[in-house]
């Protein structure tokens, strides 16, 4: 490691850190690295390139560079305004630290390419992929396409080759904002949902016969495997080891579904030998949306299916006060492949072309991005500045403001260069 690699790789903020899950989990355990539970407080020592083995499961800790390759796909509706306003305040931070670069590439991906050409991506688009360090990702789907069409012609056939397993979606409710629950404040509700992402429900298996007829069948299969269930588990059980708290819900419906989920419940009971640090407990999906909503405070890291954690984290970011805010990681943990990040909100046509756009969740997924770069003092450098906006009030109309995604954008920019917001 040369010595400018060496400066970046060492951090300490004394300010709330907002990834703990991120900070610790993507760097080896081989750094000497520390974390307080009362501040969120965390100081990486010294960095180092190898590999983290936790209970068998392999986590790929980030190689440091000079520039990183970015593969830009802003997609339908608001996912351009948002990705572009990213992107902007990208080069601004990243001019300002002076300690990396990142190399955009923009893709036209999207709807409009699909209905001039028939298809969402060339047909090489994964060895394309597979040259990048990331993908920062906007938005599919749009009025003139089925959104199945859309969604399985871009999103998940790019999370789903690329085996990003892993989707984390972190949700707490930011400075100034307001959560809808009463007497729910900032630092009440403080979770990170790890949604299994490469099978179950969305595996893509099934089929329709007998198509327009009284007796037309219809099958949509789950496809749960040992091994998908297994890996994601262990990932899940390294979030919450490395949180605070150290605990774990798993959320399944195994009471009515008696062969996948029950699958599931007994590989998590196994997983969470390895693990007797961590507080496990399980629910069954429907009571789960009742605990979100009455006891918040009781839940951390929470684990469930693809199809599951899909709907709870929606629901989380709702509770958080805005789905504008909800950041999404696509990850690989072993690294062979670029993960993708976006945010959780869809494309939005009612307000596309308006200038409404809320680009919080976008810039928050940037800063995850920026964490799984290893990048960890530009991550938090952004998420800072994105804190100090919405704390002084500078939020679009879903969080109760009335500023739009310019002036949104230019409050962070201006955060960045000459921090003033108290």
């Amino acid at each position: 490691m040369n010595e400018h690699e060496q400066n970046r790789s060492t951090v300490s903020f004394s300010h709330s850190f907002p990834f703990p899950y991120l900070s610790t989990l993507y760097l080896s355990t081989s750094t000497a690295l520390t974390m307080s539970s009362a501040n969120n407080t965390v100081s990486n020592a010294a960095g180092t390139s190898e590999t983290t083995i936790s209970n068998g499961h392999a986590i790929i800790p980030p190689t440091f560079k000079s520039s990183y390759k970015i593969a830009s796909i802003p997609g339908d509706g608001i996912g351009p305004e948002v990705v572009s306003a990213t992107i902007e305040v990208l080069k601004v931070l990243t001019k300002k630290l002076d300690t990396f670069e990142l190399d955009i590439t923009d893709f036209d991906w999207g709807t409009d390419r699909y209905l001039k050409t028939g298809r969402y991506t060339p047909e090489d688009y994964l060895e394309v992929l597979k040259g990048f360090d990331a993908i920062l990702f906007g938005s599919v789907g749009s009025p003139s396409v089925p959104d199945h069409i859309s969604l399985w012609g871009l999103r998940l056939a790019i999370c789903q080759p690329l085996q990003q397993y892993a989707n984390v979606r972190p949700t707490r409710i930011l400075p100034g904002t307001k959560s809808p629950l009463a007497n729910c404040q900032p630092g009440d509700l403080d979770w990170v949902i790890v949604r299994e992402n490469s099978e179950g429900e969305y595996a893509g298996q099934g089929g329709r016969s007998h198509v327009g007829c009284d007796h037309e069948v219809a099958t949509e299969l789950s496809i749960f495997t040992r091994t998908g269930v297994r890996r994601i588990a262990q990932f899940a059980f390294s979030v919450a080891q490395n949180r605070p708290r150290k605990m774990l819900t798993y959320v399944t419906k195994s009471n009515a579904q008696r062969n996948g989920m029950v699958m599931w419940d007994e590989v998590i009971r196994e997983v969470a030998e390895d693990y007797p640090d961590v507080t496990v407990d399980h629910m069954l999906v429907d009571a789960m949306t009742v605990r979100m909503v009455l006891n918040p405070r009781s839940l951390d890291t929470i684990l469930a299916t693809n199809l599951h954690a899909d709907i709870l984290s929606d629901l989380a970011a709702a509770l958080a006060g805005s789905i504008g805010i909800a950041p999404t990681a696509n990850l690989d943990p072993t690294r062979k492949n670029p993960s993708m990040f976006e945010p959780i909100h869809g494309s939005a046509f009612d307000i596309t072309g308006l200038g409404l756009a809320n680009p919080v969740a976008t810039f928050w997924t940037a800063s995850e991005m920026l964490h799984w770069l290893g990048e960890s003092e530009a991550a938090v450098s952004l998420m800072h500045a994105v804190e100090k906006v919405c704390a002084a009030g500078v939020v679009t109309r879903d969080l109760g403001g009335n500023a739009g995604t310019k002036e949104v954008t230019k409050a962070v920019v201006q955060e960045i260069l000459d921090p003033k917001l108290q």
